[in-house]
C-alpha cells in the first residue's frame, strides 16, 4: 500500500495538556484538546502533496467555505450512469444515488471500515489483549444482528479503556485512511459540499482523522467516553445520538434540520449506515474494507472504492 494510503494519523497530545470537562463527576476528554496534535515524538505527520493547505485550520472556527457550489445544471442519474460501464455498478437504485451525489450539499461518512481501513474499537481491543472478544461483538453490530447500544456497551465493558490506554494505542498503531477517501473529501470541499463524520466510534479517536481530512470538530457526530479524575474508564455518554440503534438517522435528521440541507448522502459499510436513509436522500454502501451482504442488499449504490464517486463530484462542480 502506498504511503499516502497508509497515512499515519499520529494523535493525542500529552495527557497533561488535554482539556477536561466534567459532567456528573466524570471527566470527559474534550475535542479541543486535539488541535495540532499530529506528531509522534519529532516525526511530522505526512500529508500527501495533493491535499491543499486549506486543511490547516483552527478547530474552534467554522471550516472554510469554498466559493464554488454544486452546479445548477446537474445531469440526471441516467445520464451519469450511461457515461460509465453500467455492468460494473450494483445497487438498488444506482442512477438515483449518482444523481444525489452529483448535487449533494452535504455528505456524511461513517468512519470505521469506511474513512479508515479498520475498526477503531477493534484496534484498541487488540492492543489491550481483548481483540477476539470485541471483534465478535463488532461483527454482530455491523451485520445488524444485535442492537448497536448493546454491542457498544458490551465491548466497552470488556476493554474499559483508560486515557492512557487510548494514547498508547494510537501511538503504537496509527490509524490508516482508506485509499482515495482524502481525495473524495477534498473534491467535495472544493465543490462547496459540507462533509460530516457520523460514527458509532469514539470522538477521541476520530478527531485526529477529522483534522487530516479538514473536517471541523463540530461536524463530528460520535460517541464520548467518560473518565474519572485519574483518567480511568467510567462509561460513555448515552446522550450522544450515535450511542444507540437508529442513532445515525437521528444524527442526520439533526444535521439536516439545523442547516437546511436539500440533498444529503450517507456513505458507510455497516447496517447502521443503511438505516440513515431516510433522512439521507441516498445511501452509498462501501465494501472496500469489508463487503457485508446485508449492506449490499440495502444500498442504493454499492462501491468497492471511491474512484467513481470522486469522478462524479469533480465533473459536477462549477
Amino acid at each position: 500500500m502506498s504511503s499516502f494510503n497508509r497515512l499515519a494519523l499520529r494523535s493525542l497530545p500529552t495527557l497533561a495538556a488535554a482539556q477536561q470537562s466534567f459532567s456528573n463527576g466524570a471527566a470527559v476528554l474534550s475535542s479541543s484538546s486535539y488541535a495540532r496534535s499530529f506528531s509522534r515524538s519529532s516525526t511530522p505527520l505526512f500529508i500527501p502533496s495533493h491535499i491543499s493547505t486549506h486543511r490547516q485550520f483552527n478547530n474552534h472556527s467554522a471550516m472554510r467555505r469554498y466559493a464554488t457550489t454544486p452546479s445548477s445544471q446537474t445531469p440526471n442519474g441516467s445520464d451519469i450512469l450511461a457515461s460509465y460501464s453500467s455492468d460494473t455498478h450494483i445497487g438498488q437504485n444506482v442512477e438515483h444515488a449518482m444523481e444525489m451525489l452529483a448535487k449533494a450539499d452535504a455528505v456524511c461518512f461513517d468512519v470505521d471500515s469506511t474513512v479508515i481501513d479498520e475498526e477503531g474499537i477493534d484496534v484498541l481491543a487488540d492492543t489491550l489483549g481483548k481483540g477476539p472478544e470485541v471483534t465478535a461483538w463488532t461483527t454482530k453490530a455491523m451485520d445488524g444482528n444485535i442492537k448497536f447500544e448493546d454491542a457498544l456497551a458490551a465491548r466497552l465493558e470488556i476493554i474499559q479503556p483508560s486515557k492512557t490506554d487510548i494514547a498508547n494505542c494510537l501511538e503504537k498503531h496509527p490509524l490508516r485512511l482508506s485509499p482515495g477517501v482524502d481525495r473524495l473529501v477534498d473534491a467535495l470541499h472544493k465543490r462547496g459540499t459540507d462533509v460530516y463524520l457520523v460514527s458509532g466510534g469514539f470522538r477521541l479517536m476520530i478527531e485526529p482523522v477529522a483534522e487530516v481530512l479538514g473536517v471541523s470538530f463540530d461536524r463530528i457526530y460520535a460517541n464520548t467516553i467518560t473518565f474519572d479524575e485519574n483518567g480511568d474508564y467510567t462509561g460513555f455518554d448515552s446522550n450522544e445520538p450515535t450511542s444507540a440503534d437508529q442513532g445515525k438517522p437521528k444524527a442526520l435528521t439533526m444535521i439536516k434540520e439545523k442547516y437546511g440541507y436539500k440533498t444529503m448522502v450517507m456513505v458507510g459499510d455497516g447496517a447502521t449506515d443503511a438505516q440513515a436513509k431516510p433522512p439521507a436522500d441516498a445511501f452509498v454502501g462501501f465494501g472496500g474494507v469489508v463487503a457485508r451482504a446485508a449492506v449490499k442488499d440495502k444500498a442504493c449504490w454499492f462501491v468497492h472504492d471511491f474512484e467513481t464517486m470522486i469522478d462524479i463530484v469533480n465533473k459536477n462542480s462549477q
